[in-house]
């Protein structure tokens, strides 16, 4: 069966930075992936190269920044009074901004002294290249 925009689908693979460095697989995970296909639900890039794939199938491609987590951007690095994080707050810390909906997005900080600190909001792989290899293993 071939996969189309909308088939669900069970997809075997393995992400990776342009110099071989695995940041997810999902033999980690124990399991495949499952999503339905052109529904936005992974990562548009690789939501376009399972289209047309068949059980069984491989492939590897890659992904420019633009069809991944897109670049970084500077509107989400914001400053922020040190009065609103805990004493233990560090650099290097990952941190829950809350947004108006009650839904929280993660941010790091990048900066911290005694006046205020500096949180990036933007996704930890954006600007990256990302590499895939992927296996249809089922299409639902």
């Amino acid at each position: 069966m071939v996969v189309e925009k909308g088939s669900k689908i069970k997809v075997e693979y393995r992400g990776s930075f342009e110099d071989g460095e695995v940041f997810d697989a999902s033999e980690k995970h124990g399991q495949p992936l499952e999503f339905e296909a052109g529904a936005g639900m992974v990562v548009p890039g690789f939501d376009a190269a399972v289209i047309g794939m068949d059980v069984g199938e491989e492939k590897t491609f890659t992904l420019k920044p633009e069809e991944a987590y897109g670049m970084p951007d500077e509107r989400a690095v914001q400053k922020v009074p040190r009065d609103k994080f805990p004493t233990e707050a560090k650099e290097g810390m990952m941190i829950g901004v809350p947004l108006p909906n009650g839904q929280q997005i993660p941010a790091k900080i990048t900066k911290i002294d005694e006046k205020e600190a500096t949180i990036d909001m933007n996704h930890p792989m954006a600007g990256k290249t990302l590499v895939f290899w992927i296996k249809i293993v089922e299409v639902l």
